[in-house]
């Protein structure tokens, strides 16, 4: 089973993660199939390659419950719907 879910990258104390498709038992820094966006918590800067995740989520990768609102929160400030 695949989910779209973070894998944290950059330095000690300073975290940013890429958003990224994955097996479900992965680790997680593990392999990953498909890199769709990137997210920065510590300026919130957020970038989502929206056509990219749509076709994954047609295909049936679940989200994790963060990346599910942080998908969420980047539509609804993009008002993409």
């Amino acid at each position: 089973m695949l989910k779209l879910r973070l894998k944290r990258i950059g330095r000690k104390h300073s975290p940013t993660f890429r958003l990224v498709i994955m097996k479900n038992n992965s680790k997680r820094n593990g392999y990953s199939i498909d890199e769709v966006g990137y997210y920065n918590p510590s300026n919130k800067k957020c970038c989502l390659n929206i056509k990219k995740i749509h076709n994954w989520l047609k295909k049936g990768v679940k989200p994790t419950k963060i990346a599910a609102s942080l998908l969420q929160s980047y539509i609804k400030q993009y008002e993409l719907i």
